[in-house]
C-alpha cells in the first residue's frame, strides 16, 4: 500500500524485507529518503537508522511504529530520525512527510554548496560567439549532454572551460542535481584527498567532525574536476578507481560509499604529453578522454571579440547599476588586434575595469588595461645595431639594472603568453618559485 501511494506521486521505491537487506540496499543505491518500520523480521529499525546515518548523516529517515510504541519512536528521533508515523499509516500524511523530507534534503545540500556557488560565474551559462570552431564545441556539448559519459574539456587558461562544463550540466538530464566544482591545482596536495573524498571524525588531528567530500556532494549531479592535469600522482590512482567503480571510502573510513556521479574534467595541459613524460597515469588519461572537447583560444576567434565585449559591458552595467555604455570605434579595433593571452577571462576583467572607470557614456582606450600591450613603437631598422635602441645613459650600475629589468620583463611576459596565462606553468618554464613570479608580475604591472 505504501509503495503504491508513493509511486503514484512519481517517487521511485525500493523495498527491503529486513535490516540486512535494507543495509545492502542503502550501500548499493544511496536513496534520498528511508522509511522503515521499527519492528522487522530480522534486526530492527534502529539498525537501519544507524546504517543510514553511517553512510550519510544528512539522509532523511522516517520510522513507523504501532500506537502503543510511541516511546520507541521518540528514541529513534533522538538518534537522528527525521520524524515518525503511527500505524495504521495515513497515505496523505505519509506523502506530506516525504515531500518535507525531500525539501530538507535539498536544503541541506544547497547549504553545504552555498559558499562554492557564491564564487561561481555570475549569470546563466551563455556561450557567446559565432566562430565555426565555437559552434562545433556547442554541438559537441549537446551530443555529450544526452549521455552520462565522462567529458574532458581541454584548452588554455581563461577560454571558458568551466562555462562549457556548466552549459553541459544545464543541458543534461542531471540538470536538477548539484553542480559541484573543485580546482585540483588550487588546493595543497595534503588537503586535496579529503576535499575530494571527505574524512571521518578523528581521521587526523583537527578532524573534529565527519566531512563529506566533493564526490559525495555531487551524488546524482556532475562533479567538475578543474585543472585535472595538475592532479598529484599519488591521487591519480584513487581518482581512477572512483571513476571506474563509482565507489570510494572517506579518509579514515572503512565503509565503501557508492555514488552516482557524472564527471566532467578540464585541463590546460597536454595530458598525452604528460603521460609520455611519465608525469601522468596513462589509464586515467584514457578514462578521462572518452569524449574530449577543445575550447578554442580567443586569438583564434577574434571576430567574436566585439560581441563578447558588448555582452560583458551590458552585464557589468547591469550588475553595477550604471547606465548603458558604448565603445569608441578605436577601442573595438584595439581589442581585436590585441593577442589576449588570458583569453576570455582577461577580456572580461578588462571590460569590468573599464566599466568601473568610465564616467561618461563611452569607453575609450585609456579605460582598458591590456596587460601585455606595451608601447607602440616604430618598426626597427634591420640594418641598425640593436644597442641603438637600448637606453645606456647614466652610470654602469644604472644602465645594467635598467637593461636587466627590461630583459626580465620581456622574458616573463613572453613566457606567460607561451603558457597560456597559467602562472604555475610559467614559473616551471622560468625555473623560479611561483611566489617570486607573482612578485615580479606585480612589480612590472603584468598581474
Amino acid at each position: 500500500m505504501l509503495r503504491h501511494a508513493l509511486e503514484a506521486q512519481g517517487h521511485t521505491v525500493v523495498e527491503a524485507r529486513d535490516q540486512p537487506e535494507a543495509v545492502q540496499a542503502l550501500r548499493d543505491l544511496r536513496p534520498g529518503i528511508v522509511l522503515s518500520d521499527l519492528r522487522l523480521p530480522e534486526g530492527d529499525g534502529f539498525g537501519v537508522l544507524r546504517a543510514a546515518k553511517e553512510l550519510d548523516p544528512e539522509m532523511a529517515v522516517i520510522v513507523m511504529t504501532a500506537f502503543g510504541s510511541i516511546q520507541d519512536a521518540v528514541a529513534a528521533i533522538k538518534e537522528g530520525a527525521l520524524d515518525f508515523l503511527a500505524k495504521p499509516v495515513d497515505p496523505d500524511h505519509l506523502l506530506l512527510m516525504v515531500e518535507r523530507a525531500a525539501a530538507q534534503r535539498r536544503m541541506a545540500t544547497e547549504n553545504i554548496l552555498l559558499k562554492e556557488e557564491l564564487a561561481a560565474r555570475r549569470g546563466a551559462p551563455t556561450i557567446v560567439g559565432e566562430n565555426p570552431r565555437l559552434k562545433q564545441v556547442t554541438l559537441s556539448l549537446h551530443r555529450a549532454a544526452a549521455t552520462d559519459t565522462t567529458v574532458l574539456v581541454e584548452g588554455e587558461s581563461g577560454t571558458g572551460k568551466e562555462l562549457f562544463a556548466r552549459a553541459l550540466h544545464a543541458l543534461s538530464p542531471r540538470a536538477d542535481g548539484p553542480f559541484v566544482a573543485i580546482n585540483c591545482a588550487a588546493i595543497p596536495e595534503t588537503l586535496l584527498e579529503t576535499e575530494l573524498f571527505g574524512h571521518e571524525k578523528g581521521a587526523f588531528t583537527g578532524a573534529a567532525t565527519r566531512k563529506p567530500g566533493k564526490f559525495e556532494l555531487a551524488h546524482r549531479g556532475p562533479l567538475f574536476l578543474d585543472e585535472i592535469g595538475d592532479l598529484p600522482l599519488p591521487l591519480q590512482a584513487k581518482i581512477l578507481r572512483a571513476l571506474e567503480e563509482k565507489r570510494f571510502e572517506r579518509l579514515g573510513g572503512t565503509v565503501p560509499i557508492q555514488v552516482d556521479v557524472r564527471v566532467v574534467a578540464a585541463t590546460n595541459r597536454n595530458l598525452k604529453a604528460a603521460v609520455a613524460a611519465r608525469q601522468y597515469c596513462e589509464d586515467l588519461c584514457f578514462r578521462l578522454s572518452v569524449f574530449p572537447i577543445t575550447a578554442p583560444p580567443l586569438r583564434e576567434r577574434q571576430e567574436d571579440i566585439p560581441m563578447l565585449a558588448k555582452f560583458f559591458v551590458d552585464r557589468f552595467c547591469r550588475d553595477l547599476n550604471k547606465k548603458s555604455l558604448a565603445f569608441a570605434p578605436s577601442v573595438v579595433e584595439e581589442m581585436q588586434k590585441y593577442p589576449c593571452p588570458g583569453n576570455v577571462r582577461e577580456l572580461q576583467n578588462c571590460i569590468e575595469r573599464a566599466v568601473i572607470l568610465t564616467e561618461g557614456d563611452t569607453i575609450h582606450g585609456h579605460h582598458l588595461h591590456l596587460s601585455f600591450r606595451g608601447p607602440i613603437v616604430a618598426a626597427p631598422d634591420p640594418e641598425a645595431s640593436p644597442w641603438q635602441r637600448v637606453d645606456l645613459s647614466g652610470s654602469m650600475t644604472e644602465a645594467t639594472r635598467r637593461v636587466l629589468a627590461e630583459m626580465e620583463q620581456h622574458k616573463i611576459a613572453q613566457t606567460l603568453r607561451d603558457a597560456g596565462g597559467n602562472k604555475g606553468r610559467a614559473a616551471e618554464i622560468l625555473q623560479i618559485p611561483l611566489r617570486l613570479l607573482t612578485s615580479k608580475l606585480r612589480e612590472y604591472g603584468l598581474d
